[in-house]
């Protein structure tokens, strides 16, 4: 595609909500206090904002690492049995902050509740554990590639799509 295309011939942002309500855990990347890179996974639950919700042990490397940095990034990928290119596998990439909610916030039943609605019996076990903090990812930057030469930035407060540019 290029860029003198209409805006209608680019992708709804249908097809990267498609993929992520498709998923149930998200790919996290954090940094550690001495800037070694980090990924893991985790089941999460999304808010009508568009926030991010985990519910992590502070044996995770991931937790403190969100503590002490409140930077990730985010993945959700097209899973490799579904792909006709493994080189071009569908995506969503969001850069995030992190916060922890705490119990005294509103939000905190109300988030447990829905991984507890989604996730089951774990979750409500979870809720348990005096290890385990609830956070929130909020993204403020994305991007979806739909495919080789189908990648685009997601503008998140009109939820539209814009063809991805390199910078100079």
């Amino acid at each position: 595609m290029t860029e003198h295309q209409p805006p209608d011939q680019f992708p709804s942002s249908k097809a990267y909500r498609h993929l992520i309500d498709a998923q149930q855990t998200l790919l996290l990347s954090t940094c550690s206090a001495d800037r070694q890179p980090e990924i893991s996974y985790a089941p999460f639950v999304q808010d009508e904002r568009g926030r991010f919700y985990i519910f992590v042990s502070e044996l995770a490397k991931h937790t403190p690492n969100l503590l002490q940095n409140p930077n990730a990034s985010i993945l959700f990928i097209e899973p490799e049995s579904r792909c006709r290119n493994l080189f071009a596998r569908e995506r969503v990439v969001f850069h995030c902050s992190a916060r922890t909610v705490s119990p005294g916030d509103p939000l905190y039943p109300r988030q447990l509740q829905a991984l507890e609605d989604k996730f089951g019996n774990m979750a409500a076990l979870l809720r348990t554990l005096p290890d385990f903090h609830l956070i929130e990812l909020t993204p403020e930057t994305g991007q979806y590639v739909a495919g080789f030469g189908k990648a685009y930035t997601i503008d998140l407060d009109r939820n539209i799509l814009h063809p991805f540019r390199k910078e100079p």
